[in-house]
């Protein structure tokens, strides 16, 4: 795993968006809330940070179908999402769902999941 070589303001705004933010973002939303810290702060630039990040295990991709990958923290832990169809905010769910092994045939072992529930969220309503 690449090791984190400095840390800059920019770099710090950033990670205290994805920290503090409860759902994944665009780069485009990142941007937008880290520029209200460091005013200077480019698109470019937060593209490459999100690039270190997830190098160095600290940023995860989140993938919609259909939609531009979003990004968040590695710090919540295993978690699924909803996206909404309306505003398409994507949002955290804080359960798994459970008995998901039960789904699998016999004799196959899941390594993984992710699921993405899709709707409308309660402000859309």
């Amino acid at each position: 795993m690449p090791i984190e070589r400095r840390s800059t303001k920019q770099k710090e705004a950033i990670k205290r968006v994805l920290t503090v933010q409860l759902g994944p973002l665009l780069p485009d939303e990142i941007h937008r809330l880290a520029v209200k810290e460091v005013p200077s702060l480019g698109i470019a630039t937060v593209y490459r940070t999100l690039k270190t990040l997830q190098d160095n295990g600290l940023a995860c991709c989140v993938q919609i179908p259909g939609q531009a990958p979003r990004y968040e923290s590695t710090d919540r832990g295993h978690h699924h999402h909803f996206h909404c169809g309306e505003c398409h905010a994507v949002f955290d769910l804080e359960k798994c769902v459970e008995g998901i092994k039960s789904l699998v045939p016999p004799g196959f072992r899941v390594s993984d999941h992710e699921i993405t529930l899709f709707g409308v969220c309660k402000a859309c309503s």
